[in-house]
């Protein structure tokens, strides 16, 4: 699809047609199959100062947390016994982050189960990024959420697209399975460069694509604007799936935010992984990306089998295998013929 045809799509009076494309595309590649990848938020302290985060540095009103390898591996453990092929390392982008410690974490879960393990701890050089590859790593997440340089300069300050792109080159580079993504409803975005942002997106050889609508958070500068729409982002998670057939797209925790039943809706336009908290209970609300984000109370295990039961009573399997892209199986199978 050309930006043309993306933005057309994005502005049209009815979206019923693109979200039945979309859903027909997905099942013909995964079924009624949903990927569950367990997400373990150690730490909440962040070096980045973007506007739209609730972990932004600035933000006193945050209390900040780590969680030791004890507490990490023991939500790790939880998940997989729970069913969910993947477990997710995630921080804030923390300066003070020991590779070794991520390191030997990788290694501990990967000795206790067969399940992929994806790391989303912000930016570091090749070095490091491939130490954690080597020690089983094997996705890593890193969203751009949007490509036009001054809204990304703006929100993102001190960053930049190209910096941003080049890590995700060097992922690429080193073998990981690589996911980024966009955030719809960005104050000072404009349906054409969301438009021009899905585009980009799908140049790019990744393996996972995610959309979330903006949360306002009131502990940033951005928190007295309007929330994304939950239609714009619904209409570009349809736009994704068209465009990239094969790609894990997850119905992420942000349209959860948005409505109850948001994942449920992001799953009907197209995705086909949820990632529900595996935090423990203690420290989960202190990981505030936006409002809405970790709500519940609940135990690692009662809430991994909260969204099991949404997923079946919606109609879907929830699959507790590790979840590779069909398209990384294709390039696996290209570079073993070669």
């Amino acid at each position: 699809m050309t930006v043309k045809e993306i933005l057309h799509v994005l502005k049209a009076d009815n979206s019923e047609a693109l979200f039945a494309q979309a859903r027909e595309i997905r099942n013909s590649v995964f079924g009624n199959e949903v990927f569950q990848r367990g997400v373990v938020e150690f730490s909440n302290r962040c070096r980045k100062n973007c506007h739209y985060c609730g972990l932004r540095c600035c933000n006193g009103q945050v209390e900040r947390y780590s969680l030791d390898a004890d507490s990490i591996l023991s939500a790790a453990r939880c998940a997989i016994d729970a069913g969910l092929g993947t477990v997710v390392l995630q921080s804030g982008d923390d300066k003070s982050l020991d590779p070794g410690f991520i390191g030997k974490i990788v290694q501990s879960i990967k000795a206790y189960a067969d399940v992929s393990v994806t790391l989303c701890l912000g930016d570091h050089d090749r070095d490091t990024y491939k130490y954690w590859r080597d020690c089983g790593a094997d996705r890593y997440l890193l969203k751009m959420e949007t490509f036009n340089s001054e809204l990304h300069a703006r929100l993102r300050p001190g960053q930049s697209v190209s910096e941003r792109l080049a890590r995700l080159e060097t992922l690429c580079s080193l073998g990981y399975e690589a996911g980024s993504g966009l955030i719809t409803g960005l104050p000072g975005m404009t349906p054409e460069i969301l438009a021009e942002d899905l585009w980009r997106l799908s140049l790019l050889p990744l393996d996972m694509i995610a959309v979330g609508p903006f949360i306002p958070h009131p502990d940033t500068p951005l928190g007295r604007f309007w929330a994304g729409s939950l239609e714009e982002t619904l209409r570009a998670t349809s736009l994704v799936r068209i465009m990239n057939s094969k790609v894990n797209i997850p119905a992420t925790s942000a349209l959860d935010a948005l409505v109850a039943n948001g994942r449920e809706q992001g799953l009907e336009a197209g995705a086909n992984v949820v990632m529900p908290s595996v935090t423990p209970e203690s420290v989960r609300s202190e990981y505030s990306i936006y409002p809405g984000k970790n709500s519940s109370v609940d135990s690692v295990l009662k809430n991994v089998v909260q969204m099991q039961r949404r997923l079946k009573i919606a109609g879907f399997h929830p699959s507790s295998t590790r979840g590779q892209s069909p398209l990384r199986t294709t390039k696996d199978k290209e570079c073993t013929h070669a």
